[in-house]
């Protein structure tokens, strides 16, 4: 599959392509709900193995989504990572629970053993968040995203909006091309060759047309489902669901196993027996743990005491 923009209109021939939308949104609210309830390495690792496993068998254009990951690594895993070490460098010890200087810079800033635990664990969490996303928008199109969301109960009027806003991201792209496109044939400088200010100020005057051709294609879209009568009858079917194949089958029912497994580990963990600190790490015994307050590590909250 050569998909540029990631979403894709057409179902696969795929066999995760060919579920039905149902299973594909219940399979993406639990592996999403178990990647929150946890920041246990040890059951982050398994929960990024099947959404991988999913979209090496899909087949995709691996280049869009290594710019995405490549985006989110700089923005999260870079940006985000120095913006906490200068607010928090004691995170690690709110987290995980001990304190082991590494490198001493200034009597504020230092890293620690437990600050790089805490932040591989976290960067992996989102590294899982982030393949479960994109396993689930390769494998869904617009009309199974509302099919299933229509599955688990959302009102169905609520689901075609979505769908169309689901739908839209790839329009919105391609006349954004287009403007573009124009521009550049009308002579004006957008190439890497103009400055950085000047290709900013462009890309800020292609918005304007954007976002009245918008408006234009919703108030169409709108008035033709209301010529249509939409919202008139309390249910609908759906045109992209079919029946359960054989693997529809075998993954509801370990559906079922792994909700009752995720409420199982929420109440033990948060209720039952829960760990003193956020982050369990191999180097750290549990009776040597220090339970601080997040706010005692974010050294500018002194200015306010």
């Amino acid at each position: 599959m050569n998909n540029k923009f990631v979403i894709n209109f057409i179902p696969g021939s795929t066999p995760v392509h060919k579920l039905t939308g149902g299973t594909k949104v219940v399979l993406f609210l639990l592996f999403t709900l178990a990647i929150i309830a946890t920041f246990d390495i040890r059951i982050i690792i398994p929960l990024m193995v099947f959404p991988l496993a999913a979209i090496i068998s899909m087949r995709p254009n691996y280049k869009p989504l290594l710019f995405l990951f490549g985006f989110m690594f700089f923005t999260v895993g870079i940006i985000g990572n120095i913006m906490l070490f200068f607010f928090s460098p004691d995170a690690g010890l709110t987290h995980v629970g001990s304190h082991t200087v590494l490198w001493q810079f200034t009597d504020r800033l230092y890293i620690t053993q437990e600050w790089l635990w805490y932040v591989f664990v976290t960067f992996l969490k989102r590294i899982a968040s982030f393949t479960v996303v994109i396993a689930f928008v390769l494998a869904t199109t617009p009309s199974e995203f509302a099919a299933g969301l229509n599955f688990v109960k959302l009102p169905y009027r609520i689901c075609i909006i979505v769908s169309l806003a689901y739908r839209t991201i790839p329009d919105i792209a391609r006349r954004f091309m287009a403007i573009r496109n124009s521009m550049q044939m009308r002579g004006v400088e957008m190439s890497k060759k103009a400055p950085l200010r000047e290709r900013l100020k462009q890309t800020g005057l292609i918005l304007v047309p954007l976002i009245l051709s918008s408006f234009d294609r919703v108030e169409m879209i709108a008035n033709a489902m209301d010529l249509r009568s939409f919202g008139k009858l309390k249910k609908r079917t759906w045109f992209a669901e079919h029946e359960l194949t054989k693997l529809d089958k075998v993954l509801r029912k370990a559906g079922l196993v792994f909700a009752g497994l995720i409420v199982f580990y929420i109440i033990y963990t948060k209720i039952i027996n829960p760990y003193p600190v956020t982050i369990w790490a191999p180097f750290v015994e549990v009776e040597n743990i220090t339970k601080t307050n997040i706010f005692d590590t974010l050294f500018f909250m002194e200015w306010f005491r």
